[in-house]
């Protein structure tokens, strides 16, 4: 039974010399993992943020050449990898060997370069919308979750049923699947 899965995150972690440190490996999260950080003090119940940085943080077992991953590191993290840790948590403890794959596939696509047309204002067909409220609508329907109905190619972060990089904010791990 595999316990340990490595993982690539998709910016890196920066430490205090600079260094970036992308690789690395997550072992499967025992219920000890889980239920000992409701214990700590800072943590003010199943639904505080800070949760996720604790579990992470005990079930990350190397990043790049740290010598130990603790919470400094996992707060360090830029959002975009802590949404991948976060996904990457979810998938190895509760998905399935097809989400496992969907994800590292997600990944590799992420680290392939884009390839993507240029289109200068003056060659779009539809008008440029003006910064503002309007703006907002036009960056959703353009570079959110629903590129491919945009008629944009799915990218970077996107899979048939993953999808990470793409999260507004800080999601909690689902807990639909615990």
């Amino acid at each position: 039974m595999q316990t340990r899965y490595d993982f690539t995150l998709p910016r890196g972690y920066v430490d205090d010399k600079g260094e970036v440190h992308r690789t690395g490996t997550m072992r499967l999260a025992t219920a000890r993992d889980e239920l000992e950080p409701l214990r700590d003090p800072t943590i003010d119940g199943p639904d505080d943020p800070r949760l996720t940085i604790v579990v992470l943080a005990r079930v990350v077992e190397r990043l790049g050449t740290l010598e130990l991953v603790t919470r400094h590191e996992i707060e360090g993290l830029f959002a975009a990898d802590l949404a991948f840790l976060q996904d990457f948590y979810g998938v190895i403890n509760f998905g399935s060997q097809e989400e496992y794959e969907e994800l590292l596939a997600a990944q590799r696509d992420a680290e392939a370069p884009v390839t993507m047309p240029v289109v200068l204002p003056e060659q779009a067909a539809a008008p440029v919308v003006a910064a503002g409220a309007g703006a907002v609508g036009a960056g959703v329907a353009a570079g959110g979750d629903g590129g491919a109905a945009a008629g944009l190619p799915v990218g970077v972060g996107t899979s048939a049923t993953v999808t990470y990089g793409r999260r507004s904010a800080i999601e909690e791990i689902p807990s639909d699947g615990r």
